[in-house]
């Protein structure tokens, strides 16, 4: 018998017409899984849409604790899709030598639990299915059945996650099935995440004081979501060379994601997202901020 643990946090997936369910509700109302033995536990949380980078930090390492000191054998964590897939990733990068212990699967829904056609029950199903079955794939996204990396999931529609490629499925039958080499692991992630991280989006005329004023509101790093091929706008070289020389790390990621480059930018100072969406290099940028300042963030990202 496999053990898991449920780690619950409402939003969606637990709204009903009168009710939230708690985790064992959940339970209680889906279909048994052969051979695994799930025990809920609820986690007190803010909507997905205005989840705090705290409640992030701390689905992260329960998750973590879950498999290194309490003998669960894989976690999945129901979350709403606003933010599941930084949630994920954040995990994903703090679980370490966890994912080795077990599978770490996060799940959510886009209708009420009990709506008629609710994807909910067949999407945690699903993912209970493939928690123990997922070790050393690091954290997962569990959704329509497919099963999707962190490092590369993220919401493509209202709906809908996507990733390229996709990493596996789950059957209907219970068949737990991967079809895609995993991402490397990730550089070891010890500290306390930097919270205060900004993420600006660049656009053709953009004034360079907008990265000035994120900096003297307390940023301790930003994120530039840069064009297809990670370049800025050039009004924004000297401000970037400007907070590098400050210690703060300016890291450029594309808007299509999968680009590494920095185009020019990287010649006064800013770093590769490697290849990571915007939202996705933000995470990282906060856990890389734990190591120290430039000279360790940009170092930390090259082992991405």
């Amino acid at each position: 018998m496999k053990h898991v643990l449920l780690v619950a946090t409402g939003d969606t997936m637990a709204y009903m017409q009168d009710a939230v369910a708690t985790g064992a509700e959940l339970l209680k109302a889906v279909a048994d899984v052969p051979g695994v033995e799930v025990t809920a536990e609820d986690v007190m949380a803010e909507p997905s849409w205005d989840t705090t980078p705290g409640t992030m930090l701390a689905l992260a390492r329960r998750a973590r604790k879950a498999l290194l000191d309490d003998g669960f054998e894989g976690v999945v964590v129901t979350h709403g899709v606003d933010t599941l897939e930084e949630t994920a990733f954040l995990t994903d990068l703090m679980a370490g030598p966890a994912v080795d212990r077990g599978g770490i699967v996060f799940t959510g829904a886009t209708r009420y639990f009990d709506e008629p056609g609710s994807d909910g029950p067949d999407n945690l199903v699903a993912a209970i299915t493939a928690a123990p079955e997922t070790a050393g794939l690091g954290a997962l996204v569990c959704f329509d059945r497919q099963l999707h990396a962190a490092r590369w999931a993220t919401l493509a529609t209202a709906t809908s996650f996507a990733s390229d490629p996709v990493l596996g499925h789950v059957s209907r039958a219970g068949e737990v099935t991967i079809t895609a080499t995993p991402p490397a692991r990730q550089p070891d992630a010890d500290g306390i995440p930097e919270t205060d991280v900004a993420l600006i989006k660049t656009y053709p005329g953009m004034p360079a004081e907008m990265l000035t004023a994120a900096a003297d509101a307390g940023a301790r790093g930003i994120v530039l979501e840069g064009t297809g091929d990670g370049n800025v706008p050039v009004e924004l070289f000297i401000p970037i060379g400007e907070l590098t020389g400050w210690d703060i790390p300016v890291v450029i990621a594309s808007r299509a994601g999968g680009a590494a480059s920095t185009g020019l930018a990287g010649k006064v100072g800013a770093i590769s997202a490697q290849g990571l969406r915007p939202a996705h290099a933000r995470v990282a940028l906060m856990v890389a901020l734990a190591t120290g300042g430039v000279d360790a963030v940009r170092s930390w990202f090259a082992r991405l």
